[in-house]
This record gives C-alpha cells, sequence and structure tokens, in this order.
C-alpha cells in the first residue's frame, strides 16, 4: 500500500465524517482505526492535517477524529518517531485548551491523546503541559486532569516532575473559588498521590531510586489543611467526593505526627460522609487507605476509633445489596478492606465484636457478620491463628439459623474455615455434618440474576476447579454452594484429606443425607483415589475402635439402592456406582477384577441415555444382574447372609413420607426388596431364607400399597431358587391369625383394623402372583391350582373354587385380578402348557367377567377391567377350550364395559389417557386371542357380528373403537393367514360392505380405520386365491393413498373417495360376492349417519356400473330390497339412491328388471310406483320399458271368462293380471315428464295398443282377490288409482297422450264427456268416436 493511496484513502474518510448518518460516522472511525493499524505515522499525520486545516470544523467532529488519533497512538506508541509525536501533541494540546469552557467530550479526547503519548514521551508532553501550567494564574481544566491521569498512566515518568507542580499548583489551591476548579484539583492531588505510592513501591525498577516519601510530606500537609478544613465542608456533594478521595491516597505521604494529630478528627469526618452519600464506595476506599496510613504509622489514636469505626463499618457490610452495579459492588469490597486492616490491628477487638452480633434479631446482621467473619479467616489468617477455637465454639448458633440465606453465608464461612484448618480442630466435625446437610437440601428454584444473600461471591473471585457435571442449580442457593463447596475442600485442600476420610463415609448411609449422596461420593472417590495412589492394595477403611462407620454390607446396600434412581439427585446414580468401584477391596477382596469390567458397562449406559429415555424397568433389571453376578463372584454364603440381613435392616429406613420427587423414597424401597429377594436366592442357608421372609411378612407395612409391589417383587424372585420354601412361609402367613378378625390376633396385628387386615391380604395375593411369575415354570404347573390359587382365593372374599367369602374392597379385587393374571401367564408361557388341563379355567373366567360387569360403563376408575381382561386373555388359550356360549358372553361383556366409556374433555384428566390406552389395548389382546381360537373365515364373521353394533352406533368415540378393533382384527387374521388348499372367502363382501360405507364417517379416525379394514379383505382375499402374504397388489395398495385425503370433512371429497374405493372393491371382489356385497351395502343405506347412507349409495351405483352385468340372475332379489329399503325409509337421499340404482339395474337388465317390477302386488304399493317412474328418467331405458311393458299388455289375453256361481247361467269375464299390471305400470312410466321423449317414439303404438286395451276391458271385472284389496283401500281411503281394468285403461291413455303432447285432444274429450262414455258400454262407441273426431 503507497503513501499517495494513504493519505488520498484517509483524506476521503476525514471529509465523509461529517456525514449526519451517525452509523456512517462510526463506520468513518472504524476505517480509520484500520487504516493506522497498517501505516500509523501517515494515518495520524491525515488527522493532524486534517484538523490544522479545517478550524471551523465543529468539534464533535473533531472529537471523533481524536477518539481514531487516541486508538491508533495507543496501538503503535513505539512506532512514532519524535517528530509525529511532538506534531500530535501540540495538535493535542491546542484541541483541549483552544475553548476555555469546558466542552467534556471533545478536550477529554484530546487529553487522553496526550496520556496516550506520554507513556513514550512524557518529556514532550510534561515540556507542552508545564508550559500551559504557569504560577499565579488557574490553569486550564484538562491540562489539571491530563497531568493527573499522566501521573498513574505513567509514573515512572511523572514522579520526578511532581515536586515542580505541587510547588506550582498548592498556592493555586487557595485562590480556586469555583467547585468545579476545586474537583479537578483533588482529582490532580488523588492520583498524584496514587502516582507516587506506585513509585515508591516499586523503587528497584524506578529510573530515580533517590526519591523518598519525605520529599512529598509537606506539600502533601499543606494541600491536606485545605481540603479537609474547607472544601470537605462544602454543601456541594461532588467536591466533597472529590475530597474524600484525595485525602485516601494522601494520607500515605502526610508526615507521621501530623497524620496521628489529625486521625480523631479525620476519621469521624470521613465516617460522617457515609450518612451524607447514597454512593458509598469512595468513602469506603479512602476510609480504608487512612486506616492503612494510620496502622503503617504505628498511630495510638486509632484504639480510641476502634468502636465507632466497627459499628460503621458493620453497617455498611448489613446494607442490602439492591443493585448489581459495579459501584455497589466496589463499595463491599472495600469496607471489607477495611475489616482486613482491622483485623491485623486488632484481631481481639474485632472477634469481640463480632461474634456477639452472630446472634443478633436481624437477618443482615447476622449475614453481614458472617461475611465479615469469613474475609477475616481468609485474609488475617495469621492474626487468626490462635483465635480458631473460640471462632469454633460461636459458630454453633449460627449452625442452627433455619434462614436460607444465612445459611448460605455459614456455607460460605466453613469453606473460609476448610483453607485454613479450622475443621482440623476439635468441633471442626460439627460443621462438615452441617455442609453435608445443606448438600441434602432439595434443588431451589430462585429469580435469575438475585443473589440469596444478597452478598457479592468473593469466593468466586478465587480460581475454582470445576466439579464434575451435574444438574443446573440456581448458582446462589445454599445447595449449590454448599455443593460446590464440599468438592471444592476434598479436591484442593490437601490438609482436609485426613478429616473428611473416612468420616464423611458416615452420611452414606443415613436416609435424611439422600440428597447429598453425589457430592459426597463424588468427594469420597477422590479422597480413596488418592489414599489408593499413595498406598496401593491397601484397605482403605480401618474400623481400628471407629463403631461409627458403616460396614461395607450397609456401603454396597446403600449404593445399590440409591443407584436405582441414577438421575435423581444430580445423577446420584454414576456416583454410587464409581464410589462402590473403589471401595470394591473394602467391599469384598473378589470383586476388584469383576467390578472393573461390570461397573463401566452399567455407566456407559447412563451415559447413552437421559432421564427422559431410560427406561426404568431395564436400568433396574440391569441392577439386579450386577447384584447376581456380584453374588456369584463372592460365593460365600456366610457374606451373602450378612448382605441380606444388611439389607432387611436398611428397608425400614425407606418408610415414612417420602420428600423426594419424582422418585420417592417408596422406590428405592421396592427396588431394595427385589434386592432382597435376589440375595436371599442366593443363600444356600434355608433357615436364614425362612427366616427372613417370614420377618418380611410380620414387619412389612400393609397399610402402604406402594410397598405391596416390593414386598410382592421379592417373594417372587426368591421362588426362582427356593419355591418350596417361599409358598410354605406364604401359606403358613394366609393360615395364620391375621386373618381373623378376633381380639387375640397375631400379636404384629393386635393394633391393626379390619381395613389393614384387607390390605395385607391384596399384598399375599401379589406375592402369590409374583410367585408364579418368577418361579421356574416347570414346578409352577405343578402348584398352580392346588397351591397358589387355592390361598390366593383364600385371602380373597367371594365364592370361588368352593371357598366362600365376600367381595369388597376394590384395591383386594385388583390385587386378585393382577395375581391371577401373573398366574394365567405363567401357566401360558410354559413349556408344557399346550398338555396343561386348567380345571378351573371356567370358574376363573366367570370371576373375571363379573369383575368386568361391575365396574362403571361410562368412565374409567381403575386398571381392574383392564387387568380382568388381561387375564382372560392368557386363559383362552388354555384347555379346555371355552364353550360357545362362554365366548359370546365374555366377548359382549367386555365390549360393553370398555366401548361406552365416554371420552375425556380435552385437557382434562390427562392421567387417565395411560389407562384408557391401556384397557383398549386389553380389549384387543383378548379379542385376538379369541379370534386365533377359530381363525376360519366365519370365526372372523363372528367377532365382527359382535362389534357390529358399535360400527353403527350413533357415538361417534364407539365407532371410532369398534373400527380400530375390527382394523386390528383383521391385521392379525392376515397376519397369521395360512392357507392349505385354495377355499373361498365367503363372507367377504358381507364384511366389506359393513365397513365401506363408513369410509365416509362424520370422525376422520372412523374413516380411516374403515380404509384399513378394507385394504386388509382384499389382502385376505387375494391370500385365499393363493397369492403369497408378501404380494402387493397395486389396486388394493391405492387404498392407502386415498386414506390420506380421508382425513379433510368436505362432502365432494369424501364422496369421490367413497367411489374411488368402490372402483378397487369392484376390480377385486370375486363374482359371487358380489350380491352379498349389494345387499349389505342396501341395508346401509338406512344407516342413522348420512354420509355413510350417501356412501352407500355411492358405492351401489360404482358397482352396478363396474359389476352389475352379472346380476342378471339376481335382479328380482335386488329389486325386492330396493323396495322394501324404500318401506323402511322416506329420507329423500334413500329414495333418490333407490331411484338411481334401479335405473342403473334396468340399463343392464331391463326386462328383468320390468319382470321383477310387474311382479309386484297390485295395486302398485307408493315404493312400486317410485321405483317404475325411476326408468322413466333416462330416455333411452324409457322407451325400452315402453315397448316390454306394450308386449307384457298384448301378449296375454285382457280376460278369461269365469262364472261367478255354480248356477249362474252366463259367465262372467275377469281380468288377467300381466296385462292389467302392464297398463298401471305404463301409467306411472308416462306420468314422469321425462318420459315425453319416448312415448312422442312409440306414440302410435302406444295409442294403439292403450284404445284397443280400453275396448277389451269393457265390463271385465277384476279377480276377487283383486276386488277385495279394492274395497279395504276404498274403506280405508287409500286406493290412490281406479284398479277398474277399463278404467285404468283410460287413465293410462289419458296420461299418455298428456305426455305425447295432445292436450288438446284430452281436453277436446274431456268437454264432450267422452272420457266417462269410454268406460261404459252404451257410451263407448260414441266415446271412441268423439276422440277420433278431435
Amino acid at each position: 500500500m503507497t503513501r499517495s493511496y494513504v493519505q488520498k484513502l484517509s483524506t476521503i474518510l476525514l471529509d465523509a465524517i461529517t456525514d449526519k448518518d451517525p452509523l456512517v460516522q462510526e463506520q468513518v472511525c472504524s476505517a480509520l482505526c484500520a487504516l493506522g493499524e497498517s501505516q500509523p505515522e501517515e494515518a495520524l499525520r491525515a488527522c493532524e492535517e486534517h484538523l490544522r486545516l479545517h478550524e471551523k470544523l465543529a468539534h464533535p467532529y473533531r472529537t471523533m477524529i481524536l477518539r481514531a488519533m487516541e486508538t491508533v497512538v495507543s496501538n503503535h506508541i513505539s512506532e512514532l518517531d519524535k517528530d509525529m509525536a511532538r506534531a500530535v501533541i501540540l495538535l493535542a494540546s491546542s484541541e483541549m485548551t483552544k475553548a476555555k469552557d469546558l466542552v467534556w467530550d471533545w478536550q477529554q479526547a484530546a487529553s487522553n491523546v496526550l496520556v496516550a503519548v506520554g507513556k513514550q514521551f512524557i518529556s514532550t508532553v510534561m515540556e507542552e503541559m508545564l508550559s500551559k501550567l504557569q504560577p499565579g494564574a488557574l490553569p486550564h481544566y484538562f491540562v489539571v486532569r491530563t497531568l493527573a491521569n499522566l501521573s498513574v498512566s505513567n509514573a515512572f515518568g511523572m514522579v520526578p516532575f511532581l515536586t515542580s507542580i505541587l510547588n506550582t499548583m498548592l498556592p493555586m489551591l487557595g485562590t480556586a473559588k469555583h467547585d468545579t476548579t476545586r474537583e479537578v484539583l483533588c482529582y490532580a492531588l488523588q492520583h498524584f498521590s496514587e502516582g507516587t505510592l506506585e513509585y515508591l513501591a516499586n523503587l528497584d525498577q524506578a529510573p530515580d531510586p533517590t526519591v523518598r516519601k519525605d520529599a512529598f510530606a509537606s506539600p502533601m500537609s499543606s494541600a491536606y489543611d485545605i481540603l479537609f478544613q474547607q472544601w470537605l465542608q462544602s454543601r456541594e456533594a461532588k467536591l466533597r467526593l472529590a475530597v474524600v478521595q484525595a485525602l485516601g491516597p494522601m494520607s500515605n505521604l502526610m508526615p507521621s505526627e501530623k497524620l496521628e494529630e489529625q486521625l480523631p478528627k479525620l476519621l469521624p469526618g470521613v465516617l460522617t460522609l457515609y450518612k451524607r452519600h447514597a454512593e458509598t464506595c469512595h468513602v469506603s476506599k479512602s476510609l480504608g487507605q487512612i486506616l492503612e496510613a494510620a496502622v503503617s504509622v504505628g498511630s495510638r489514636t486509632l484504639d480510641v476509633q476502634l468502636d465507632s469505626l466497627l459499628a460503621a463499618l458493620h453497617a455498611q457490610i448489613c446494607v442490602p445489596v439492591e443493585s448489581t452495579s459495579p459501584l455497589v459492588m466496589s463499595n463491599q469490597k472495600e469496607v471489607l478492606r477495611c475489616f482486613t486492616v482491622l483485623a491485623r490491628y486488632s484481631p481481639d477487638r474485632l472477634l469481640a465484636f463480632l461474634l456477639p452480633r452472630l446472634d443478633s434479631s436481624t437477618e443482615r446482621s447476622r449475614m453481614g457478620t458472617l461475611h465479615v467473619l469469613r474475609h477475616a479467616i481468609n485474609s488475617a489468617a495469621a492474626q487468626m491463628e490462635v483465635k480458631k477455637p473460640f471462632i469454633l465454639s460461636a459458630m454453633r448458633l449460627p449452625l442452627l439459623d433455619t434462614n436460607s440465606k444465612v445459611k448460605r453465608a455459614v456455607v460460605q464461612v466453613i469453606s473460609a474455615m476448610a483453607h485454613h484448618g479450622y475443621l482440623e480442630q476439635p468441633g471442626g466435625e460439627a460443621l462438615v455434618e452441617y455442609l453435608v446437610q445443606q448438600c441434602a437440601l432439595p434443588p431451589e428454584v430462585e429469580k435469575d440474576g438475585v443473589s440469596e444473600t444478597g452478598w457479592p461471591d468473593l469466593q468466586r473471585e478465587q480460581p475454582q476447579t470445576a466439579g464434575p457435571s451435574s444438574e443446573e442449580l440456581p448458582a446462589d442457593s445454599v445447595r449449590a454452594v454448599s455443593v460446590r463447596t464440599l468438592y471444592l475442600v476434598s479436591t484442593t485442600v490437601d490438609r482436609m484429606s485426613d478429616v473428611l476420610w473416612p468420616y464423611l463415609l458416615e452420611f452414606v448411609t443415613p436416609v435424611r443425607f439422600t440428597g447429598a449422596l453425589t457430592p459426597l461420593c463424588r468427594s469420597l472417590m477422590h479422597l480413596a483415589q488418592k489414599r489408593q495412589e499413595a498406598a496401593p492394595g491397601a484397605l482403605l477403611i480401618q474400623y481400628d475402635g471407629n463403631v461409627t462407620l458403616p460396614s461395607p454390607y450397609a456401603i454396597a446396600t446403600r449404593l445399590l439402592a440409591v443407584s436405582s434412581s441414577p438421575y435423581h439427585g444430580d445423577g446420584r446414580g454414576a456416583a454410587s456406582l464409581g464410589l462402590l468401584n473403589v471401595l470394591h477391596r473394602d467391599i469384598h477382596p473378589l470383586l476388584g477384577q469383576r467390578w472393573a469390567t461390570t461397573i463401566p458397562l452399567l455407566l456407559e449406559y447412563l451415559d447413552e441415555h437421559s432421564a427422559d429415555t431410560l427406561s426404568q424397568k431395564e436400568w433396574e433389571e440391569k441392577l439386579l444382574v450386577f447384584l447376581r453376578d456380584t453374588l456369584a463372584a463372592v460365593s460365600d454364603n456366610t457374606w451373602v447372609c450378612q448382605l441380606s440381613l444388611e439389607m432387611c435392616k436398611q428397608l425400614p429406613c425407606y418408610n415414612g413420607t417420602p420428600q423426594e420427587k419424582p422418585h420417592p423414597l417408596a422406590l428405592l424401597q421396592n427396588f431394595l426388596y427385589r434386592c432382597v429377594g435376589t440375595t436371599l436366592g442366593a443363600a444356600s442357608s434355608k433357615d436364614v431364607v425362612k427366616k427372613h421372609l417370614r420377618e418380611l411378612l410380620e414387619t412389612a407395612r400393609y397399610q402402604e400399597e406402594a410397598e405391596h409391589e416390593g414386598l410382592a417383587c421379592c417373594f417372587g424372585i426368591c421362588a426362582i431358587s427356593h419355591l418350596d420354601d417361599t409358598l410354605t412361609q406364604l401359606e403358613d402367613f394366609v393360615r395364620s391369625d391375621v386373618f381373623r378378625k378376633s381380639t387375640g390376633i397375631f400379636n404384629i396385628f393386635k393394633d391393626r383394623s379390619e381395613v389393614e387386615a384387607e390390605k395385607a391380604k391384596g399384598a399375599l395375593m401379589l406375592c402369590y402372583g409374583h410367585v408364579a411369575a418368577r418361579a421356574p415354570r416347570e414346578l409352577v404347573l405343578a402348584r398352580a391350582e392346588s397351591d397358589i390359587l387355592r390361598n390366593m382365593f383364600q385371602c380373597f372374599s367371594t365364592k370361588v373354587l368352593g371357598v366362600k367369602v365376600e367381595t369388597k374392597d376394590p384395591a383386594l379385587k385388583l390385587c386378585l385380578v393382577q395375581s391371577v393374571c401373573m398366574v394365567c401367564q405363567a401357566i401360558r408361557s410354559s413349556a408344557q402348557a399346550s398338555c396343561f388341563h386348567f380345571a378351573q379355567k371356567a370358574e376363573l373366567v366367570a370371576q373375571m367377567m363379573e369383575f368386568i360387569r361391575a365396574e362403571p360403563s361410562d368412565c374409567l376408575r381403575s386398571p381392574i377391567r383392564k387387568k380382568a381382561m388381561l387375564a382372560c386373555t392368557y386363559l383362552v388359550p388354555l384347555e379346555p377350550a371355552l364353550e360357545e356360549q362362554v365366548r359370546a358372553d365374555m366377548v359382549h361383556g367386555c365390549l360393553q364395559s370398555v366401548m361406552a366409556v365416554l371420552p375425556e374433555p380435552e385437557g382434562d384428566d390427562d392421567h387417565q389417557e395411560p389407562l384408557y390406552l391401556d384397557t383398549m389395548q386389553a380389549l384387543e389382546d383378548l379379542l385376538t386371542s379369541l379370534l386365533q381360537r377359530d381363525m376360519t373365515p366365519q370365526g372372523l364373521q363372528v367377532m365382527v357380528e359382535h362389534l357390529s353394533p358399535w360400527i353403527k352406533s350413533p357415538r361417534g368415540h364407539e365407532r371410532v373403537r369398534a373400527l380400530a378393533l375390527s382394523s386390528c382384527l383383521l391385521q392379525h387374521f392376515l397376519e397369521h393367514l395360512h392357507v392349505s388348499a385354495l377355499v373361498p372367502f365367503h363372507n367377504l363382501g358381507l364384511l366389506i360392505g359393513l365397513f365401506s360405507p363408513r369410509c365416509a364417517d362424520l370422525w376422520p379416525a372412523t374413516r380411516q380405520e374403515a380404509v384399513s379394514c378394507v385394504h386388509s379383505l382384499l389382502y385376505l382375499q387375494l391370500g385365499y386365491e393363493g397369492f403369497a402374504r408378501d404380494y402387493r397388489d397395486d389396486a388394493v395398495e391405492r387404498l392407502l393413498v386415498l386414506k390420506g385425503g380421508l382425513v379433510h370433512s368436505d362432502p365432494a371429497t369424501l364422496f369421490h373417495t367413497c367411489h374411488s374405493i368402490a372402483q378397487i372393491i369392484a376390480k377385486r371382489l370375486p363374482p359371487n360376492q358380489l350380491i352379498s356385497l349389494l345387499l349389505t351395502l342396501f341395508e346401509g343405506l338406512g344407516d342413522s349417519d348420512k354420509n355413510c347412507s350417501r356412501a352407500a349409495s355411492v358405492m351401489i351405483n360404482c358397482l352396478l356400473k363396474e359389476r352389475g352385468h352379472l346380476l342378471q340372475e339376481k335382479v328380482p332379489e335386488i329389486v325386492s330390497v330396493l323396495r322394501s329399503k324404500l318401506q323402511e325409509t322416506w329420507e329423500e337421499h334413500v329414495r333418490q339412491a333407490t331411484q338411481y340404482s334401479v335405473s342403473l339395474l334396468a340399463s343392464q337388465h331391463c326386462e328383468a328388471v320390468v319382470s321383477s317390477l310387474l311382479g309386484s302386488p297390485l295395486p302398485f304399493d307408493s315404493q312400486t310406483c317410485i321405483l317404475w317412474r325411476a326408468l322413466a328418467v333416462e330416455p333411452s331405458i324409457t322407451a325400452q320399458v315402453l315397448e316390454l311393458l306394450l308386449q307384457k299388455m298384448s301378449r296375454d289375453v285382457p280376460f278369461k271368462e269365469s262364472r261367478a256361481f255354480l248356477l249362474s247361467s252366463c259367465p262372467g269375464r275377469v281380468a288377467t293380471l300381466l296385462p292389467l299390471a302392464a297398463t298401471c305400470a305404463l301409467s306411472e312410466v308416462t306420468s314422469v315428464a321425462a318420459s315425453a321423449p319416448a312415448v312422442l317414439e312409440l306414440y302410435p303404438q302406444l295409442f294403439a295398443a292403450l284404445l284397443l286395451r280400453v275396448s277389451c276391458t269393457l265390463g271385465v271385472q277384476l279377480p276377487r282377490t283383486l276386488q277385495a284389496k279394492e274395497r279395504r283401500a276404498t274403506g280405508l281411503a287409500l286406493a290412490s288409482r281406479n284398479l277398474d281394468p277399463c278404467s285404468s285403461a283410460v287413465d293410462t291413455l289419458q296420461v299418455m297422450l298428456l305426455r305425447g303432447g295432445s292436450e288438446d285432444v284430452v281436453q277436446c274429450v274431456e268437454l264432450g264427456g267422452g272420457w266417462e262414455s269410454l268406460r261404459t258400454s252404451t257410451g263407448h262407441e260414441e266415446g271412441v268416436a268423439r276422440l277420433a273426431s278431435c
């Protein structure tokens, strides 16, 4: 980059700095700084030249350029030459003093440039500054401020000039009248003093080591008199603060005699400022400096001021910290600095002041006192060394404080004590115990950013080694601080090793310290590993005379139990297992190698999961496998028995109200029960096993239902190895006095109520169930009925299997059902189950069904019905098979109990959702097991028939459930389909007809389940046709695509989808199933859900279009069904559907339809008439129908002669039925306006045939049967059409003429009475003539 380019670029940037956009201005400054990074001198020269040439440039822009220059100078001061430095100094000096009035930003920016240059070129800068500092004249404000800042930024360069500067400035103190001038002079004196003190403190590095403190004593003494006696009394707060800030460092340069003389005035004067200022940081800092100066000169007057000083400082430390501002936090630090000075000066007086205040009634006072005490222990360790017993004794009182904020402060004091050897003293154990107690507190939830104590955590300022990863806790909570403190003192304070080991082991086993186990285990692991490194191969725990330490059995039991809740309490599972691994030699010498393999695998499993993904059941099973592996590795019956004894001892420790959530103590206790069972299972001493089992039964808390499961699991696991002993103990207990409600019952139950006895029975039933579930299968079959079930029902209060008692308690019911379920499952899973004859199967099923029917059908209150259905599910496959009626009653009862359960409103009783899902799954499993017993089309149909009323239910939730169950059954049938020969799926049409209309159900879930059912049925048909199970048919697979579209409720979309589904069905349905499908769909026309009814009609019409040509032989049946549907309902959509169906049928089988309709009884009822009129809608069909009717009307003679009575001499004419029916049908067809084109086409034939019909039927009578019908219809006023042969012919002729467009002919004949004449023999010819003439 060339210089010319830099100059040009700088000029462009500097010209752009006057842009109105602040963002552009900032970007220009940044660009100048960036340019200065590569070419600092060129950039500075450009800025200097720009400011010099643009005198009228406004000061805000000048300020920005100066700030850029300061940045460049600060970063590249070593690269500047003297000429460039001088130019910059002159420019900055000019900019700083150009305006007499204060323009803070501009002048401060210029001053900063001078200070930056002064770090390297102090002489040049001082030459310029001193030229502006003339005796007798007050200098510019920023000249003084620049000198002050220079004395701090470059003390070595400035201090040699200070003597002359002070000599020039001191006379100005008396002439300064304005507060602003006085403030800057105080500012200068403060910084001059600080620079001097820094210089003196580093004389070995100073350029002039001959400089002495005495050289500044006289000027500072003179300045002190003016500042303290005159300016400190000012009403201006800023000036007072400036004065006090100067007095602090000045006091260290004053003559010792002068300081000693002034202390009685100075200290009270400074303390008074605490009351006059809200921000007291500067006051505290100055006070600390004054105290340091007083102590350094060995002041004797400080003792007199000590009480007032301690009181004032204590009041400051007790002020609530309401802000996190730097000034507020700094005040706390400065006050503590003052206490440090006083602690080193007079520790006795300090402790005498502090310790009584630990018993203060105010929280803030106690917290403040503890805060100061902690700081004194840390900062005045040498002075406090001999005071350790005194301080430890005084700490007993704060240990009893229940205030959480005070607790946190106490923990911080304990942390300080640990670092300085206090806990090694007698009484230190109490503080360690207190620390562990705080670690055991439940995690607290606090507001972000607010400290629990309100104190700055100075402990955090010290470098800390983070402990192992843990749950996120509020940073300032008592527990979080305690956990961190325990870990730090265990791992970073070497002197604490002998204090904490093995003492911390005493806190592992008590349950009240459960919350502290994770930090305890981590600390103990670290301490143990250090000892292992120091003495490899040695035992870590020495029990010599130490009776308070827990035994190896107690430690192993406790750590294993709490590991069952691995992520609770900051991850106690990994911590507990880690400590177990470290202590393997102390637990048992043979465990080292085995645990070195198994425990890391468990820890790895925990790392791979989280609290959300871990399966509690799987984890506990892994721990039990670990326990069994441990017992096998030890293989010492004495050790195993001792471990089981310790486990039994610890069981009661988890009694009482659990405090932990979401893993209560009861969960730990239940897992420990399982550990007891596992350990007893490994014991070879039967006497020990019996003794422990008996004691467990006698001491269990039966009133706590949560404990039932643990006790039962214990007996079940133990039965794996000791089935006979387990059953014996249970049977002896069942026969004991616990079940007799007399006054002299078994001693441990003397005070127990009848309710508790009932609960004990429930627990024992569960024990039997778990014994059956866990014991070896080959042994269970022989004991199931004779021992297990018999004793279970003896505990239960009802009459089953010959034992009479009564059922009352629902909990007892649930226990029985669960136990029966486990027994049946055990029997079913046995390899000999197929050979086992379960004599009591029917009674058990009856009992389970009684429980199910007793449950409310509208809601789920307990899992009884679910468990009972599961028991039935396990019973169904067992022999002997249930009777058909029993199976039917079972299905009906279960469906009735579950299907009608009302759905919970959204957002209500979320805990019921899992119970509902489990119950539905149990019902599905039961139905599937029943279907499995008869895997035939007939067996499938039986199951669907049970579900059919629910499929058609008016309640949506019932339909959804029924369709879902149907879908599952069909899927099961399909998955287990085995066709050994090509056999027909004879009820396919019936089943598809039941499910397919539901594809338009009001509920989307029902629609989709219906499609799934149809999908399965079509694949079942393909299976019966011989296709492989994995065969996929493109047409049938398209159903799954259509299924997705059924989530939308748009009617047009739904019915279009139903039409597509019907096309697929028509394509894959065997011909012999078509009629059964249609007949079932016709039944669906009357569905209460109009959507489903319309869907049925859509499917019927689609099937008739696609496959109607195969139905010729079935036309009469179809027509009859359509007519009956019309009779059942007068719904408009049903009428339209039947009309369209008969029209479609006629388009393919016109003659058959006409013949079927002509076979309808005369007179035609309204339903038949509707069907006749449906044939007139389509002109092409109408013409065929009219021709067929003309043929039918002319094929037979119009009448037959018959004698009305045997003695009658003249025979009567009786009309034949077919021509009469055809005539009536012609009237119905031609009455429809749409028939006009067909009538015009056949007009001549119709006219001639009907006129001939009129003439032929003159005087012809109806058959007797029709005469009776006619009379009844007339009497009931129901006759809609005259059945008289001649009259009906005349009426039909009239209708035909009207439809053929001959309305004028009809009117003409009417005017002349011709129609009436045609009906009579006497006027017939006249009527015909009248018709002909018109």
